[in-house]
């Protein structure tokens, strides 16, 4: 169970840093994000960019909290918590029409959809494993095995990737090839 509880760790301290990177790697690309929060439309304007500013916050104790062992069940309950917030608005946003860019983990040009409340979902679903288990003490004999670390790392990191590219193979896989024009 320690295995679970580390995939868990570095997966959404994977997802979390891709997202914090993205959204405060410039000035600019932070204004898109709060931009895109904004045209959530689910705030007044003021509201909505202290909510971006509250999100960058979070995600940054997230990281923080699921680095040492001790404050991991915290890292997990906030993870938890926040992807929950963010599926929630994003059926709230979809509900009243509205489908800014996702911003979740820098520049996208995909507006939000059903596909990102899935994955909130399934990350938070992520979140209440690793909490489930770190609570519970099942996932506490540590040190793990080299091996067993190692293969836990690699499956979390690959899923790390295949989330924060989401948008890129959901655009990928859903595309119609362009037939040529006929004598081409």
């Amino acid at each position: 169970m320690m295995y679970l509880v580390l995939f868990c760790r570095i997966l959404l301290a994977g997802v979390f840093l891709a997202a914090l990177v993205g959204k405060i790697r410039s000035a600019a690309a932070y204004r898109e994000f709060a931009g895109s929060v904004v045209r959530l439309g689910l705030f007044s304007r003021r509201v909505s960019r202290v909510c971006a500013a509250v999100v960058v916050g979070v995600e940054v104790l997230v990281l923080v909290l699921l680095v040492p062992a001790r404050t991991v069940p915290a890292g997990f309950l906030a993870a938890v918590v926040l992807l929950g917030a963010f599926a929630a608005g994003i059926v709230l946003a979809l509900r009243a029409g509205n489908s800014a860019p996702c911003r979740c983990f820098g520049a996208s040009s995909a507006p939000l959809g059903r596909v990102h409340v899935v994955r909130n979902l399934i990350l938070a679903v992520a979140g209440a494993g690793g909490l489930a288990v770190a609570v519970t003490g099942a996932g506490a004999a540590w040190p793990p095995h080299a091996g067993g670390a190692a293969v836990a790392g690699v499956a979390a990191l690959l899923v790390v990737f295949l989330v924060v590219r989401l948008d890129d193979l959901m655009s990928l896989f859903s595309s119609r090839p362009v037939m040529p024009a006929v004598g081409e």
